[in-house]
């Protein structure tokens, strides 16, 4: 088994990360084009529900596993991993069971009274094949994290989303004919075949792990392994808080922002046509850099545990800098393109620039989501879990709060749910950071974050003059795509010039360290 530097696992991530978001823009452009606003609307509307299926049957074990397994790696504990693989797998089996029953008999409940529109019920529903099918595969995406080999997660993660993409128009032109609500539900499908391919992979190569036989007096270890159960659960549970609270809050935002908009006097059918605007045009786009943080986040657990357990606290500082780092490059160039050609990309992506508004309120404060990824998986590592989710609980009750106040008046409606969002972005963001800076020794470098600003203001008014003034070509595909090209390379000529991006660095990054330039 092939074990990766934390580098080379971060660059591994983040390449199937950026595979994953292209073949992800790939299905709901197939998804938006066939389903059609309201179609979108109402898958949207199940995917918070089904967000929280996952983050329920998974309670954070993910991560607890991946820490337990790399000490009773560096140990060569084999019966220690075979503890926390069959408690593991014995908690998410028991957890997917209830929770399947619960959401069967929940959901005629939740379409009909929460979500004022029946038709959900049946996206609803198509969700319940994935939980047994998640409670598998976390546990064998820890296992192969703990063990610091990431390409087993990364290979996953796009075989999911080949299936999803080559299976989603099949599926939605299957049930199309018997009305959109069926169609919804056949895309939401999709998802579920995804999940199933992806295990199946995992399986597969766990099988190849001969010295490890999970079978093998399965009950037996289970009721041996209490003590493994409690540490797993220290582990697990705090660190499930952060997600279940953001899960439970993007649950409960569809059913708060249809009642909202209904005291508002926007009727149902519109309600969910501009919601499906929001969460599945806008966000798809402002979530692009999403696959970067997560890779970070994904290698800086184990890093900054080890770092911490060594006592090395400048390698902590300097792991945690190069993530903001990192961070802050991408998610400007991010802010930069999809604030100046909202319009153009969604056009060309969707058929239809109605989400141009959110885009452009959303993008400046997603600057600041693209920190929270590696702002809570230091908090995770530095034992301060607790901390990390009392921070998204008090951003999840203030979206909430605010999506009620401003989208039930009228002349805010849904833009009243995109500065909700945001609020809740700035807030939680800031919270992190706070509580970071009391527990380590951490220097604001703010030369940093003024050079990026700079980097990101000039970038973006030379993206607005060529959109302006200079026309490329009259095919508006051409056209987009030579006005993002030429303002890239400003920005990134920008980032080297303010020494944002830094050649010693790039020399580590597995393929770059082989150009002779670098050398």
């Amino acid at each position: 088994m092939t074990r990766q530097s934390f580098l080379k696992g971060a660059f591994i991530l983040m390449i199937a990360g950026f595979i994953t978001k292209i073949l992800g823009f790939i299905n709901r452009i197939v998804m938006a084009r066939i389903l059609g606003e309201e179609g979108v609307g109402l898958y949207m509307m199940a995917v918070p529900t089904f967000i929280l299926a996952i983050t329920l049957t998974q309670i954070g074990l993910p991560v607890a596993i991946a820490k337990f397994v790399a000490e009773a790696e560096a140990v060569n504990d084999k019966q220690r991993v075979k503890k926390i693989l069959t408690v593991s797998l014995a908690v998410t089996s028991v957890i997917s069971i209830i929770l399947t029953i619960g959401i069967m008999f929940l959901t005629p409940i939740l379409a009909k009274t929460l979500l004022t529109d029946e038709r959900t019920y049946y996206p609803l529903i198509a969700i319940l094949p994935v939980v047994p099918v998640i409670a598998i595969s976390s546990v064998l995406r820890g296992y192969f994290q703990g063990k610091q080999n990431m390409k087993p997660s990364a290979y996953a993660q796009v075989l999911e989303q080949v299936v999803r993409i080559t299976i989603i128009a099949i599926c939605i032109q299957l049930f199309l004919p018997y009305g959109v609500e069926y169609a919804a539900a056949g895309a939401m499908l999709s998802a579920v075949l995804g999940e199933v391919a992806s295990l199946l992979f995992l399986l597969t190569l766990f099988q190849r792990e001969k010295h490890l036989s999970i079978r093998s007096g399965f009950f037996t270890t289970v009721k041996e392994s209490k003590g493994t159960f409690y540490s797993l659960m220290d582990i697990a549970l705090p660190t499930t808080g952060s997600r279940l609270i953001g899960s439970v809050s993007y649950f409960f935002e569809p059913i708060v922002v249809m009642q909202s908009l209904a005291i508002a006097g926007v009727a149902a059918s519109v309600a969910t046509q501009q919601y499906g605007m929001l969460n599945g045009y806008a966000f798809p786009l402002l979530s692009l850099p999403a696959f970067i943080t997560y890779a970070l986040s994904t290698a800086l657990v184990p890093s900054i545990s080890e770092a911490m357990a060594k006592r090395q606290h400048k390698l902590v500082e300097h792991r945690l800098q190069q993530a903001l780092r990192i961070s802050l490059i991408t998610g400007g160039w991010s802010v930069v393109i999809l604030y100046v050609f909202a319009s153009p990309v969604l056009t060309l992506m969707y058929g239809s620039d109605s989400a141009t508004a959110f885009i452009q309120l959303l993008a400046p404060c997603f600057l600041f989501h693209y920190f929270q990824s590696p702002l809570t998986s230091v908090l995770q590592a530095l034992n301060l879990a607790r901390a990390a989710m009392m921070n998204t609980f008090i951003g999840a009750t203030v979206k909430l709060i605010v999506i009620f106040v401003l989208a039930s008046r009228p002349e805010f409606q849904m833009m009243g749910v995109a500065l909700a969002i945001a609020a809740n972005i700035v807030t939680v963001t800031f919270l992190h950071y706070a509580t970071v800076l009391k527990k380590i020794t951490f220097t604001i470098y703010a030369k940093d974050y003024i050079f990026g600003g700079l980097a990101i203001g000039i970038a973006g008014a030379f993206g607005f003059y060529i959109h302006k003034y200079i026309i490329f070509s009259h095919s508006l595909g051409i056209q987009t795509l030579w006005e993002i090209t030429l303002t890239t390379i400003v920005y990134i000529v920008l980032l080297f010039t303010f020494k944002l991006i830094r050649k010693e660095e790039l020399s580590r990054l597995p393929i770059i360290r082989k150009l002779s330039f670098l050398k």
